[in-house]
């Protein structure tokens, strides 16, 4: 799919991952790209390698997206480098995965920080320059452990979270032009299933191949997979949808 020439996108949690997947599929498909990462130096690196390949407009970018500040200043370089900014892919994320009986206040507070405070800061920043050029999209990665998941109660809040948040913002903004949806990823084989696989005393391949033998489409997905569905989103084939949270789990919802 083209067709996103002439549009800007930042990605959020951008340089590994679902995020680089989908930085380098928005390129892919025609648009300059803002990768805003915690990890400046990966942000930057991403971005030139991304640019390298797709020919496209690509910067690396560090910031806290928790810290209202540092958003702001990220988005006005976005704006004044790039140009504009119409799509926005609210990904980054982290996991403090524990039982309810040993989760801390800080596992809570940092997991629903990232996700749900990220979210608010980002999307408050951005949306301005949607409403004044009258079209936008935002794309926010939820999970199928919104439906609820052991051992994952912070991240299952968040997750469930950005769903509700989705639905209020196509209300909000649907008048201006801008659509806001929600993908929800079952198992993809990133940089954090294979921390969690560690976690649970096996490897990365084994958890894949465990994981894949209960999907109906037996495989695992891809950080490919989600970017292509976020690639559509953001594109102008969605502009009758809104307010939606599309699950890509292979058929397997938990």
């Amino acid at each position: 799919m083209t067709g996103l020439e002439g549009r800007v996108a930042l990605v959020t949690g951008g340089a590994r991952g679902i995020g680089e997947a989908t930085a380098r599929r928005l390129a892919g498909d025609g648009a300059d790209v803002a990768i805003v990462d915690l990890d400046r130096t990966r942000s930057e690196k991403a971005a030139a390698e991304i640019a390298a390949d797709t020919g496209r407009e690509v910067i690396g970018i560090g910031a806290d997206v928790t810290d209202p500040e540092q958003v702001a200043a990220a988005v006005q370089r976005v704006v004044e480098e790039l140009g504009s900014l119409g799509v926005l892919v609210n990904n980054a994320g982290v996991t403090r995965d524990n039982l309810l009986f040993k989760m801390s206040d800080e596992d809570w507070d940092t997991v629903l920080g990232v996700h749900l405070r990220g979210l608010f800061v980002v999307t408050r920043a951005a949306q301005k320059h949607m409403v004044d050029a009258r079209w936008g999209r935002i794309i926010s990665l939820s999970s199928v452990s919104a439906l609820g998941t052991r051992g994952q109660l912070n991240y299952s809040a968040a997750k469930a979270g950005i769903q509700g948040a989705t639905r209020t913002l196509a209300i909000e903004l649907g008048p201006f032009g801008i659509t806001a949806n929600a993908v929800a990823p079952g198992f993809v084989v990133t940089e954090m299933t294979g921390q969690l696989a560690e976690r649970l005393g096996t490897t990365l391949e084994a958890f894949t191949e465990e994981r894949a033998a209960i999907t109906p489409v037996r495989r695992a997905g891809t950080p490919a997979d989600i970017a292509g569905i976020v690639a559509f989103l953001a594109g102008e084939d969605s502009s009758f949808i809104t307010g939606q949270t599309i699950y890509a789990d292979g058929g397997r919802r938990l």
